[in-house]
């Protein structure tokens, strides 16, 4: 049975569900940025939350609501790193015992993360889509609850809080840029802004060399592609069908970036913002300087959605630039 699609309503009850863990992330205003790009614009920090991303909005609000059977099995997801830390953040919370499957080679700030939360990191695979795999192996042969990074209502609605409070902040903002890896935080925003701001344009952000989301998007149906990018949090090969669905409703355009556009707002963000952001995290900037004739002069708010970047990550970024 295919799980329902979150709503509005879920979005607030969410909100209500991780007020007690997790305060609202600022919403920084940097007049040097409104001078590169000649718009008002709006950072949100999610690099500020307690895991470095936002994606530990969604893995608190589905733990919380975890019946105390699966509780008692564990769970199992798999991830490039952010929804790892999430999910291992959130089981220690609530003291359920996690598994987090990752590719080789995956970020070490990330995976060191994981375990301090207590999570047991499993790698397998040279990408996501084959760590994901293997959690479905790993669901059937230990009893796990498996949790899919984009395909759950409970994730949706708590990341989508984020734009909640971007809006409740500044209820006139006229541009929302927000990265698609899997997509949940792109089609939280759409829920929340087609409510709240309907005059709000939503535009996702992707990596060139990981563009499946995007064509999906497109095509308004399933496409899978090559990853080719060092953007982890956007390096998925095949769409999340849940949040796809959301966008293809609400979504009012979808933009790529490369990695050297993604690792010139990593420099900018540090330069100008003094904070640090991942490849991911910066797409939206990256896309922002990339749309800048289009957004001039109106009020944009860029999701950041994680500053989890290894040292030799930043080393790159810098080198690059």
């Amino acid at each position: 049975m295919s799980k329902p699609l979150p709503t509005f309503q879920d979005v607030l009850l969410a909100r209500r569900t991780i007020a007690p863990y997790l305060p609202p992330t600022p919403l920084h205003h940097y007049p040097q940025l409104d001078t590169l790009l000649g718009a008002s614009v709006f950072v949100k920090h999610e690099n500020y939350q307690p895991i470095g991303a936002f994606k530990v909005r969604g893995g608190i609000n589905f733990m919380a609501h975890l019946a105390p059977a699966e509780r008692q099995r564990g769970v199992v997801t798999a991830s490039t790193g952010n929804h790892g830390q999430s999910v291992a953040y959130a089981a220690q919370l609530f003291g359920v015992s996690a598994v987090i499957v990752v590719p080789e080679g995956a970020n070490p700030v990330k995976v060191n993360a994981m375990r301090a939360y207590g999570a047991e990191v499993v790698f397998h695979g040279a990408d996501f889509e084959a760590s994901k795999r293997h959690c479905l192996t790993l669901e059937r042969e230990q009893g796990l609850r498996f949790v899919s990074s984009g395909d759950e209502p409970l994730l949706i609605a708590g990341v989508a809080t984020h734009t909640l409070e971007i809006l409740e902040a500044q209820p006139d903002i006229d541009v929302i840029l927000v990265p698609v890896g899997g997509g949940s935080g792109c089609a939280g925003a759409c829920l929340v802004a087609r409510t709240v701001n309907p005059h709000a344009t939503v535009i996702g952000v992707g990596a060139t060399g990981a563009p499946a989301g995007y064509l999906s998007w497109q095509a308004r149906g399933e496409r899978t592609a090559a990853i080719a990018t060092q953007a982890a949090g956007l390096a998925t090969g095949a769409p999340f069908l849940m949040p796809q669905q959301i966008m293809w409703q609400h979504l009012d355009d979808f933009v790529l970036v490369d990695d050297d556009e993604m690792m010139r707002a990593v420099r900018i963000y540090l330069e100008q913002a003094k904070t640090l952001a991942e490849l991911a995290g910066a797409a939206p900037l990256a896309a922002a300087i990339k749309m800048r004739e289009r957004l001039a002069g109106k009020r944009v708010a860029l999701i950041l959605s994680g500053g989890n970047a290894s040292a030799e990550e930043l080393a790159r970024c810098l080198e690059a630039s």
